[in-house]
């Protein structure tokens, strides 16, 4: 069962994020140290006593569909309820709607515990609060009073619709239309797919938020508006209407994550009411939508980022667990009676050791881009946390998900046979975790903005500085006792990761395109592996409780994982010509 580790999540939030310094300045008002670990504490308990124990009932029976009603795996909806009825909805919102204001990197810490318990469940709530968001940014004064209390109470759910059969990572060719009615409103048309929680029991009304074309609109992504469609029409007076021409035509049979009902949606097709066109309102502006789509998106980006850290730490668990108990062979220099348990076995060891520091590696970058995000919010002058928040959030989505699918299959294997049989639990895992590299931009989508678009920011300088930073920490493990090699091992990956990202940007600077672009994937990954190294050493070098148990796992990192960086540097610079001799070769038709 899963077991919320607060305490490390503290430590890192504390010691590595930057959480301990900003609170000590004041940066976060009257919040000081108890109240975030009286917060995460309660969190921790309602993660694994009320969401982990219905993890595997949302996952056997899934979401389920009859006559455009949806309903969730029994209990989900009273539980949805129960966490709403706690206010974790609106822990980071605006306190003039109801919410807390606190900062955003509680928020993830939180949504670690939940997404650890279920990320079928978490992943609903997920873009109410980046609705929330984008809505307090962008929509007019009216459509705030009347929508947000609500969202923020969680007392309504919010959606996104961008994605179409035909538009789905190209959000430009999407086909969905709208048309002014007249009076301020506008009437919706079209199909929308892969529509996390679109449809459900858990609330009575479902705010959904849906790109969509005008008419007269420009092509391309240009000319693509933001509208507010809610399941049901909102009186004057703030009691639910009639039904809005909106509803679930189809759940899709997915890998994984078989509780949260992703949805096929249908607006304006007449199903309800007697005029055709879901009615909604304009968020923003007129052919400006996908601005506004992308404050929410840029939240979702960090929390999918969050599901990987979460799977990757309920993978360990169940694997740590499994080893210690599961008795096979006889390790080397194992004396007791009969077999010893697969723990004993260095390569079991070494998979649980790599499960552990890709776990906490993927953690720290994702809590230090939170950070970030926070302390860019406060910025008045200058644009130093904006451009670190927008450097760390490419490595923040893609490197902690790709690290979630790799430990959570590495769990299967410490499992063996057991891991592939579904009773095991590890399995699911797995299957939960396949999604995160794709939805909310895939990891590719990431690599290209990382490479084209943040990388460059300040003509490059806040990278050279963010290396300047990485630097010290590895000076500082020089010579400290337990480190090992460690200080020689970073001081190695941070050149090859200056190297690449010079080289990165020359090309780019040259015109040479593709070349940066066939790199950036491998560059993505050098990137995460050097900030996991750097950050694991940054808490290795602090004194507290299980420093030692920090250093050993921070050496391990540094002396058995960080020499890939060699090879994805060589990937960057001299693959571009083979990748793309290799792929003109590629059949474009079927055989």
């Amino acid at each position: 069962m899963y077991k919320a580790p607060v305490d490390e999540i503290l430590f890192t939030l504390k010691h590595v994020a930057g959480l301990e310094a900003a609170l000590d300045e004041g940066a976060f008002g009257e919040l000081g140290g108890d109240l975030v670990d009286a917060i995460l504490s309660e969190a921790g308990r309602f993660a694994e006593g009320e969401i982990a124990p219905l993890s595997e009932i949302g996952d056997r029976q899934g979401a389920r569909i009859a006559d455009a009603v949806v309903t969730l795996p029994d209990g989900w909806a009273d539980l949805y309820r129960r966490w709403a009825q706690g206010g974790w909805n609106g822990l980071t919102a605006p306190e003039i709607f109801g919410g807390q204001h606190l900062p955003h990197l509680l928020n993830v810490a939180a949504f670690e515990m939940w997404n650890s318990a279920s990320m079928a469940f978490a992943i609903g709530p997920t873009l109410t609060v980046g609705a929330i968001e984008a809505l307090e940014a962008h929509a007019a004064e009216a459509l705030k009073q009347a929508y947000l209390p609500r969202l923020v109470s969680g007392e309504w759910m919010a959606t996104m619709n961008l994605t179409e059969p035909q538009a789905g990572s190209d959000v430009g060719a999407l086909t969905a239309r709208a048309e002014r009615a007249g009076d301020g409103s506008y009437r919706i048309f079209g199909q929308k797919i892969f529509i996390t929680w679109g449809e459900h029991d858990a609330t009575e009304n479902i705010v959904h938020l849906v790109l969509a074309r005008l008419a007269d609109a420009p092509a391309g992504t240009r000319g693509i508006s933001l509208f507010l469609v809610p399941k049901f029409l909102v009186n004057d007076d703030g009691s639910l209407g009639p039904r809005n021409d909106v509803f679930a035509q189809a759940l899709e049979h997915k890998l994984g994550i078989h509780g949260s009902p992703t949805c096929v949606m249908l607006y304006g097709d007449g199903r309800f009411g007697p005029e055709k066109g879901a009615i909604g309102w304009l968020v923003g502006e007129e052919n400006k939508g996908l601005a506004c789509m992308f404050t929410m998106m840029n939240n979702a980006r960090l929390l999918v980022g969050m599901q990987g850290v979460a799977i990757a730490e309920a993978a360990t668990q169940k694997a740590l667990a499994y080893a210690a108990e599961r008795r096979q062979g006889r390790a080397i220099g194992w004396t007791g009676a009969g077999m010893s348990p697969i723990i004993d076995h260095p390569d079991v060891a070494r998979m649980l050791l790599t499960m552990q520091a890709l776990t906490q590696g993927a953690r720290a970058i994702a809590y230090t881009c939170a950070h970030a995000i926070d302390r860019a919010r406060q910025e008045t002058e200058g644009s130093h946390w904006q451009e670190r928040a927008a450097l760390l959030t490419p490595v923040a989505k893609a490197f902690s998900t790709d690290a979630g699918v790799d430990v959570a299959s590495l769990g299967v294997q410490v499992h063996g046979g057991m891991g592939y049989i579904e009773e095991a639990g590890a399995a699911r895992l797995l299957r939960d975790a396949r999604i995160a590299p794709i939805y909310e931009g895939t990891n590719g989508i990431q690599a290209i903005d990382l490479v084209t678009r943040k990388l460059s920011l300040s003509g490059g300088q806040h990278m050279r500085g963010l290396v300047d930073e990485l630097r010290k920490i590895a000076i500082a493990t020089a010579g400290q006792d337990g480190f090992g090699q460690t200080a020689t091992r970073l001081d190695a990956a941070l050149a090859n990761l200056a190297e690449t990202a010079e080289w990165l940007l020359l090309r780019q600077a040259e015109g040479a395109l593709p070349v940066a672009l066939s790199g950036a994937t491998p560059f993505l990954r050098l990137f995460g592996l050097v900030l996991s190294g750097c950050y694991l050493a940054k808490g290795a070098l602090v004194a507290a409780p299980g420093q030692a148990r920090r250093i050993a796992l921070c050496r391990f990192f540094a002396e058995n994982l960080l020499s890939e960086t060699a090879a994805l540097k060589d990937r960057v610079v001299n693959g571009a010509e083979s990748l793309a001799l290799a792929a003109s070769h590629l059949p474009e038709e079927t055989p």
